[in-house]
């Protein structure tokens, strides 16, 4: 994917007139960061939104004790970052590549201009922001609730946003990786994956995931299998 290509399926940019697609356009810019790169880190001053070019990003955090948690995984397509904008505030999370990575960076005063000055990019926002609620309470049940081939499930479905092409439903990915998501051994994850390749989810092959249904995949719950 190209830059130009994520602004052309970016939902926020369809809806911007012309001159205000060309003052992105114009100050938007472009990083590539290598793997098990920082995209951002915590504490630090929260100067651009993200988005996914290519590559795999996680949102993780480390506590005192060194253990470290992954939030969230963000495939191509994926924009992030906007709540500490909004807030003002530092970042609170650490974001890292999973693998090689290009990520677009629009500056804070691009961003703010666009909240001034757009009803339609106000309007994404509060979207945005809903369903990154919905994803991290989602998160907490896939903890405390789920079984194994559920939580891989849901892992995997919480990386597209909605705007996705079909011809895109895939993820460079490898089954380590998602289980560095998923919180999960890459055995475990094998076994799930093979799950849910099984009952038609997904396609997997070396290096590679293709999601072939879903809404089936974010709904998945192994307690409904042979009912």
């Amino acid at each position: 994917m190209s830059l130009e290509v994520l602004l052309q399926n970016s939902e926020w940019m369809t809806g911007l007139n012309a001159a205000e697609q060309n003052k992105v356009r114009s100050e938007i810019q472009v990083k590539r960061i290598p793997a098990e790169g920082y995209v951002c880190r915590r504490g630090h001053a929260a100067d651009h939104w993200f988005g996914v070019i290519s590559g795999v990003v996680k949102i993780n955090n480390i506590a005192p004790s060194g253990k470290s948690t992954t939030l969230l995984g963000l495939a191509p397509g994926a924009w992030f970052g906007e709540g500490s904008l909004l807030k003002e505030e530092s970042r609170r999370y650490d974001a890292l590549t999973l693998r090689d990575s290009e990520l677009a960076l629009m500056p804070r005063a691009t961003f703010l201009w666009l909240l001034d000055n757009s009803i339609f990019f106000n309007r994404f926002l509060i979207s945005q922001l809903n369903k990154r609620l919905g994803q991290f309470i989602g998160a907490m049940e896939n903890e405390r609730l789920l079984d194994v081939d559920t939580r891989v499930a849901r892992s995997l479905a919480a990386m597209f946003d909605a705007w996705y092409p079909q011809q895109t439903m895939m993820l460079k990915i490898s089954q380590e990786e998602v289980g560095q998501l998923a919180g999960l051994s890459r055995q475990r994850v094998n076994t799930s994956l093979k799950t849910l390749e099984e009952h038609g989810l997904i396609r997997v092959s070396y290096g590679e995931i293709h999601i072939i249904d879903l809404e089936k995949l974010s709904t998945f719950h192994s307690d409904q299998l042979g009912k």
